[in-house]
């Protein structure tokens, strides 16, 4: 299976970079982030056209949203709501074989990575302590799963441009990569990505708008991740970041992120 997780930063804006994203590597599922779009809106038929029947979405007006494409049959469609509010950052499915998919829209964060003063920093942490309890309760090792998204941190010292520049800058902190690390803990998850760009190796997959020539600058972050249960690891077999569609114009800020995986 070819997997593609991508924060899409409106999906309406960006279908032709989805029809060039399908034209070029041919993905088998496609899980968006930041679909922007509500669910009457959604591009339907725009996307079942270009080869994905299989579709399960849950969006709000102009923010959040996420979205599961497949050309994989699936059944058991959720989608569930975090911290009390109905932000639409959430859906997984069960594909065909029984793997399930689960796809996020982990919140940023804003500015000061201080929970007491700041209440967007305060409800990313309730929200990963809560995909934490979700994860850990869900586990077994017969089950296979794969869990994908912006997560909006960056947790290896090579996730970022510069680790001592950013080390106080929210996605990079240290008590938000110690929450990441409790979720991946308690599912046994492991980080597919580095398993093809090794942990020594810069990978990133977000950069900022503000960048002027973002290639040449290159300070950008990895802040999308696909994890996979132990008994998924051995059928890790490839990963690439898709550097090209972040140089299209008008771009999401991230690029889409594609892991082949033998189910």
């Amino acid at each position: 299976m070819k997997l593609v997780t991508w924060n899409i930063n409106s999906v309406r804006i960006r279908l032709e970079h989805v029809k060039k994203l399908v034209q070029d590597h041919n993905p088998d599922v496609i899980c968006f982030q930041e679909t922007k779009v509500r669910d009457e809106q959604f591009p339907l038929e725009d996307l079942q056209g270009l080869g994905y029947p299989h579709t399960h979405f849950r969006g709000e007006k102009s923010y959040n949203g996420v979205a599961i494409l497949s050309k994989i049959p699936f059944e058991g469609t959720d989608g569930l709501s975090w911290c009390e509010r109905e932000d639409k950052r959430h859906v997984s499915v069960v594909l065909e074989g029984g793997v399930e998919l689960n796809n996020f829209y982990i919140p940023a964060g804003g500015d000061e990575p201080d929970a007491e003063k700041n209440p967007k920093f305060a409800h990313k942490l309730q929200f990963l302590d809560e995909m934490t309890v979700w994860s850990g309760d869900r586990y077994a090792e017969d089950k296979k799963r794969i869990m994908v998204g912006d997560f909006n941190i960056a947790p290896l010292e090579t996730d970022v441009w510069d680790h001592k520049k950013l080390k106080n800058i929210i996605t990079h902190t240290a008590i938000e990569i110690d929450r990441l690390d409790k979720l991946q803990a308690s599912g046994q998850w492991v980080d597919a990505m580095r398993m093809h760009i090794l942990p020594d190796e810069k990978c990133f997959t977000w950069w900022s708008y503000r960048a002027r020539d973002w290639r040449a600058s290159n300070k950008g972050r990895r802040l999308d991740h696909v994890w996979v249960t132990p008994n998924l690891k051995d059928g890790v077999k490839a990963c690439e970041v898709l550097l090209d569609l972040r140089g299209e114009e008008k771009p999401s800020d991230h690029a889409p992120v594609l892991v082949e995986i033998a189910l």
